[in-house]
């Protein structure tokens, strides 16, 4: 079983940076996309960014611009660089790892942007 392992989130104010990592117990490249979502209470959860194998990246398009998703296959570790962070940025952050035959996902950080 893969675990997805969260961190970095926190309360920073508005406009400021935060940096999320995701450790993967397997080799990152067994997964053909990786990514992370957001769920603040009363909505759905969404994409947010999104990096293939091949490390083509999609975004969100509110977030396009601040936000940075990269990967170390080295240290299994997905990141995610968030700047210039706005109060609608609030939500659980979520890491998502898909394989051919299984969706992963791990326990969420917070992150709360708030003066």
């Amino acid at each position: 079983q893969v675990q997805l392992v969260e961190s970095g989130g926190g309360l920073v104010q508005p406009g400021g940076s935060l940096r999320l990592s995701c450790a993967a117990s397997a080799a990152i490249f067994r997964f053909n996309r990786m990514g992370w979502y957001r769920q603040s209470p009363g909505k759905e959860r969404e994409s947010v960014a999104r990096i293939t194998l091949g490390d083509n990246t999609d975004y969100l398009d509110s977030v396009k611009g601040r936000f940075t998703i990269s990967r170390d296959i080295a240290k299994n570790t997905v990141y995610l660089q968030m700047n210039s962070l706005k109060s609608e940025d609030t939500a659980t952050y979520y890491c998502h790892a898909q394989s051919i035959t299984a969706d992963y996902w791990g326990q969420g950080t917070p992150v709360t942007v708030s003066s």
